[in-house]
Formats: C-alpha cells, structure tokens, sequence
C-alpha cells in the first residue's frame, strides 16, 4: 500500500551535508521482514517507521532498521523521526518538548525551531575494552597503539567502542582495514580540533565493519551522544560544545551537546528534503 515518507537530511544547516535518513510515517501492519528490506534496499544507514505509541506519556513510537539489523535507539533517527512526525502534522502535548518511544523507552527531544535535541540514552554497555579487543580495533584503524590515548565501551544501543586520539589530524588521517575473520564492529573515534580555532569541538569518525564491508556514518547521534558523555566524564571536555563528524564522507555535520542538570543533550539542524510516497 502507499504509505507517506520523507527523507530528513540531520545535523547540517546546509542541505545534502548531514545524514540522511528515511521515514515512513506510517508503519502500522508492515511486517519485521518488509522494514528490514527496505531498510537494506534503500542503501541508507538507517530507516524508521512511526507507530502508535503504547506508553502513555509518549507522542508517538517509532523503529529503527540499519540494513538488516534492528536498533533499540540511535540518535539521528530519533531527531529524524521527530523532525518528520512534526511536519507531518504531529502535535506534540509539550510544545517545546516532544516524547518519542523506541526500544530504548522514552526519549525526550526539544524543539527549539530547526534545532531539535533529544536526551541521550544511559548506556547499556561501558567500561574499559579488553586488551584483545582493543588490539583488534587498533588493527583495524591501522594505528600505532602508542597513538591510543584512551578507549572505552559507549554503547548506549547500536553498539560503539570509543577510541580517542590526542588530535583531529589523526582522526581524519584513519584509512582502515578489513579485518580477515568474519563479525562486526562499530568504531568511534574521537580527536580535538586545534584550541585556537575551535575551542571545545571533536573531530569524529564512525566506522561499521560487517560482512567484509566497511561504511563510513556521515554523522551519528548515539556516539556523540554516549562517546561525549565519557569525554566529559574522563575529564577530556566539558559542556556546552560541538563536534564535527563527516568531512572524510563529504559532509559537514555539526553536533551541539549540552548539560542541564545531570542530562546530556544532543542535538543538531533537521530539515525536509525529500517528500512523497512509498509502496509497501
């Protein structure tokens, strides 16, 4: 059946240099297996489909497909989403704060115009990386060790391991490698940008590595989100400030974070740039 659908461009003020994401606002009746071909076919990071929320205090529910796999949040679907739920006429009970449910629970997202900004998530897995496992990602970055200034667990749903670097030149420096035996990583790594030019920014790269194949996330919500929040936590920022993530893929993503009272908040610019609709 025809569905209505938009593709959000999030995390640029300049359209076509975010992360795309695709939305059919109404999911209702599809199948696991219909989103998750979609998903795959549409060759975006990642596709969600808005539901009728279960839990009272929420505005509406939404799922979250990247490729085959389902997520239970990440952060530019989740601006994404809420971005196109408005458009589509969505009101939400708060004006200034909308609540959307996922398989995270709640997530709180404000509005403040063309900045939408959602509370990122507590994390599901944290702590330090076993020596194996960090030699593995190491591998992959085709780093020397030394150049390790810390790493850590900052999966708050898709499953991120952070890897911070002593700059951003290092950052963008990164060409990795396809590891020989078969599984699947998810990569984030961190670096300062010059203090005279950009004080309290990161550069960032998110690298998925599966099914022998690498891809490059323009821009990611969730390891902002969860890497950010080590960053402070670990002493190496503070808040408020913004990160840059996309240059290597052609883009220019702008990811603001803040703190109000014990919360962190990632947000960034969201705009319409594709509207119709979709057979499914």
């Amino acid at each position: 059946m025809q569905r209505r659908f938009y593709q959000v461009d999030v995390f640029s003020d300049t359209p076509y240099k975010g992360n795309p994401l695709g939305v059919v606002l109404d999911g209702q009746d599809l199948q696991k297996e219909a989103m998750q071909d979609y998903s795959l076919w549409s060759n975006l990071s990642e596709v969600t489909y808005v539901l009728p929320a279960t839990e009272q205090q929420a505005d509406f529910r939404f799922r979250i497909f990247a490729r085959q796999h389902e997520y239970r949040f990440a952060g530019h679907p989740a601006l994404g989403t809420a971005r196109a739920w408005l458009e589509a006429g969505g009101v939400p009970r708060n004006p200034r704060q909308l609540v959307a449910q996922c398989g995270a629970g709640l997530v709180p997202i404000n509005i403040d115009g063309n900045l939408l900004s959602f509370a990122s998530p507590p994390a599901i897995r944290s702590g330090e990386l076993e020596p194996g496992e960090l030699a593995e990602l190491v591998g992959i970055l085709d780093i020397d060790p030394a150049a390790v200034k810390d790493a850590q667990w900052v999966d708050n749903g898709p499953g991120w391991a952070g890897i911070l670097l002593e700059n951003s030149e290092q950052v963008l420096d990164i060409v990795p490698k396809i590891p020989q035996r078969p599984g699947r990583w998810k990569i984030g790594v961190f670096g300062a940008l010059p203090q005279e030019r950009w004080p309290e920014k990161f550069e960032v790269r998110a690298l998925t590595i599966e099914d022998g194949a690498l891809r490059e996330d323009p821009v990611t919500g969730s390891l902002n989100g969860a890497g950010t929040q080590w960053l402070i936590d670990a002493g190496y920022a503070s808040a408020p400030l913004v990160n840059c993530q996309g240059a290597k893929a052609g883009r220019d993503g702008q990811v603001h974070v803040s703190v109000a009272g014990n919360q962190l908040w990632v947000g960034g610019a969201t705009s319409i740039l594709i509207s119709g609709t979709i057979e499914l």
